[in-house]
């Protein structure tokens, strides 16, 4: 018997989200160590090139995960020349990039700022060449469903990070610095492309140079697409060090607003768990009856989800807060206005598919263009005087910007016929929710638990009030 889809994709959820989960659960706790150990300012210096890897590792990869699924699943192609073509096509742009690096390594750091830490700029560049070859490599497996497998892989990658970041915190002899939990992602990253080397030989690597280039020419196009859209969680990084209110003092509110971002992880978290297995299912779902019909249902059990998230990190922020060190809680109020931003990137998510679906990947190139002007706009405009309190506005505005270009132009190339009305019901209830959390006031210092427990009443009542409405059969 076939097994139930949204079962189906539901499973293979929780077996990616085990990895994710793990990752970001102890990439949070390691929060209390980088704010209590690192100041401000050096926490900022880490952000800043961890913007910097997110931006380059998607111009590096191609967009050619996305390209793997689709001429994987087209009728007619050898699945192992595709992934063949993939990965020696970003094997070689890497190696080029890299060498690039070494080479020029010391004028680009002191370019930075950072004269002396030429070796931080090889260690970034090997951390891309590594993570973009096991991007194709992971893909591949999320087409095979081997869930389980890269869950693992991914684990063992994550517990390397961790282990190497607590031997250079509370073990290495010198005084902690920025570098380390850069280094410490290098050596995961190494050990992880190790790893893959017997799947790596079992593919038999062969070029079918007319195959790579219509992968390319589908693929560019997302990669492009993908730019703006990494750009929306990562431009306002690079431009603290321009635009901060504080010239003096930009890295150290870009450490605050980094630290009050990780607050807002369980949200990008469940985010990204949903898209390891949606993306591929979205895919393989496409020529199945119906299926419009349960890409819009699941729009729903995601929205919905993702409201209940939103309300659990703001009900029990006074706890969560706590993780942070004293200095770096200045920047709490930023927390629900992120959420929020996750939450409408990850409707964005959903509502995009039609573009990739019917191969009309150019329209999004011009989507997260706006996303990104938006996002600038914003930035330039307000940071000078508001600080990262106009980094995470600039991350709702552009989101919903690009949310709407896309829902209203997938109604007319590729119609889903999505609920809006019932979408519209979950977020009139998580306002009413966060209005009545905002409206209680607080009680005495410190964590609030008469709060607390009032704001578990309310996330309830959204949780039942909401699954409801999903049980509720419409016409």
């Amino acid at each position: 018997m076939a097994k139930n889809p949204l079962k189906q994709l539901a499973g293979e959820t929780a077996i990616y989200g085990f990895s994710s989960i793990l990752a970001r659960v102890l990439n949070f706790l390691f929060v209390p160590i980088y704010t209590r150990m690192l100041t401000q300012a050096q926490y900022g210096v880490v952000t800043e090139f961890m913007a910097y890897i997110a931006i380059l590792q998607v111009v590096l990869v191609l967009g050619l995960e996305t390209g793997c699924f689709r001429f994987a699943n087209k009728e007619g192609e050898d699945p192992r020349k595709v992934y063949s073509g993939a990965l020696l096509a970003v094997t070689g742009l890497n190696l080029a990039f890299l060498a690039c690096m070494v080479a020029f390594s010391a004028p680009i750091s002191a370019a930075l700022g950072y004269a002396g830490y030429r070796s931080l700029i090889i260690y970034v560049a090997s951390i891309l060449f590594c993570d973009s070859i096991t991007a194709i490599l992971f893909a591949k497996l999320r087409q095979e469903h081997k869930a389980v497998k890269f869950a693992v892989l991914k684990t063992v990658k994550i517990l390397t990070e961790t282990g190497a970041n607590l031997v250079l915190f509370f073990v290495w002899p010198a005084q902690p610095d920025f570098t380390y939990p850069i280094i410490a992602i290098f050596i995961s990253c190494v050990l992880c492309l190790v790893l893959f080397i017997p799947d790596i030989m079992r593919l038999k690597l062969t070029w079918d140079g007319q195959l790579v280039k219509r992968m390319l020419a589908y693929s560019i196009p997302l990669m492009i697409a993908a730019l703006p859209g990494v750009a929306n969680d990562f431009l306002d990084r690079v431009l603290f060090r321009y635009f901060d209110t504080s010239s003096e003092a930009w890295r150290a509110s870009l450490g605050v607003y980094q630290a009050a971002v990780k607050l807002a992880v369980i949200m990008n978290l469940f985010i990204q768990m949903f898209r390891y297995a949606a993306e591929p299912f979205f895919f393989q779902r496409a020529k199945d009856k119906g299926s419009k019909e349960l890409y819009a249902k699941v729009m729903e059990y995601f929205t919905a989800f993702c409201g209940l998230v939103l309300l659990g990190v703001v009900g029990y922020i006074d706890i969560i807060s706590l993780f942070l060190g004293k200095d770096f809680r200045v920047g709490i109020g930023v927390v629900p206005i992120m959420l929020l931003s996750y939450m409408i990137l990850g409707m964005l998510f959903n509502v995009s598919m039609w573009y990739k679906l019917s191969g009309k990947t150019n329209m999004a190139v011009w989507i997260t263009l706006a996303g990104l002007i938006v996002t600038a706009v914003v930035n330039v405009v307000f940071m000078p005087r508001y600080s990262y309190w106009a980094s995470a506005f600039g991350h709702l505005a552009s989101y919903t910007v690009m949310f709407v270009m896309s829902a209203a132009l997938g109604a007319k190339y590729y119609p889903i016929p999505y609920k809006w009305g019932r979408l519209g019901l979950f977020f009139l209830l998580m306002g009413a929710a966060l209005a009545g959390m905002y409206l209680i006031p607080a009680t005495g210092e410190g964590v609030h638990w008469v709060n607390i427990g009032l704001n578990t009443a309310l996330i309830a009542v959204y949780a039942g009030l909401s699954w409801m409405i999903l049980r509720r059969r419409t016409a």
